[in-house]
């Protein structure tokens, strides 16, 4: 898409947002084991849960939980003692002043993750994020992660093609997202998995920092 007002041919950057934006990993973790502990059943382990974070929370307990007809149970639990913990939650290093300078160099942003909408609209109020964002998509609106449901929204709401769209995440669901979706895919190794695990999985290159992801955005304006 051509835009008019600045004169150049729009990319889009669509960010996942815990683990990538937020430091929730260990909160993700500990509310997860609490919700299933307070349910009568087995703490599932710390590299379990690692690895459903980015699912939808009702695809993330089903494949924790070997009874699905408590996943009801445990997603109300869940609920209840992340929300008790969100005060404490953060940014990474260099979030704001990263998305300040992407804007300031013509780039347009969104957001796809696997919270739910009340969730990430919290998390926007909560750092003043939303003026950074033109397009959201949640996994209680859109398929989840690693379908391309979320991406390919995006891309049609804005009028942004493919190539010039760029999905940056954490864990394994975005880098699979990405590929389906035919994006570039880059990777950040401070959230859930390694470098190594996000480029086999398709990230064209790994972040170490936020403020680093700059050196794959030259202005645009």
């Amino acid at each position: 898409m051509f835009d008019k007002q600045y004169g150049f041919q729009a990319h889009l950057i669509l960010f996942d947002c815990d683990g990538t934006l937020t430091d929730s990993h260990g909160m993700i973790v500990k509310s997860m084991q609490m919700a299933f502990v307070s349910c009568g059943l087995d703490e599932p382990s710390d590299v379990a849960v690692s690895k459903v974070i980015g699912l939808s929370l009702k695809a993330a307990i089903e494949t924790l939980s070997c009874d699905i007809s408590c996943s009801e149970r445990i997603i109300e639990a869940y609920r209840q003692h992340y929300s008790a913990a969100e005060a404490s939650l953060s940014l990474y290093p260099g979030v704001i002043e990263t998305l300040d300078e992407l804007q300031r160099r013509g780039y347009w942003m969104g957001i796809v993750t696997g919270k739910s909408k009340p969730g990430l609209i919290r998390v926007l109020k909560l750092f003043d994020l939303a003026g950074y964002f033109l397009v959201l998509r949640t996994a209680d609106c859109c398929l989840s992660k690693p379908h391309p449901a979320m991406a390919l929204e995006c891309m049609d709401e804005l009028g942004v093609l493919p190539e010039r769209t760029t999905l940056v995440g954490d864990a394994i669901f975005d880098m699979q997202m990405a590929t389906s979706a035919n994006l570039r895919a880059l990777g950040v190794s401070f959230g859930v998995e390694s470098a190594e695990v996000l480029c086999a999985q398709g990230a064209v290159d790994v972040a170490d920092d936020f403020p680093a992801l700059l050196a794959y955005f030259p202005p645009l304006i």
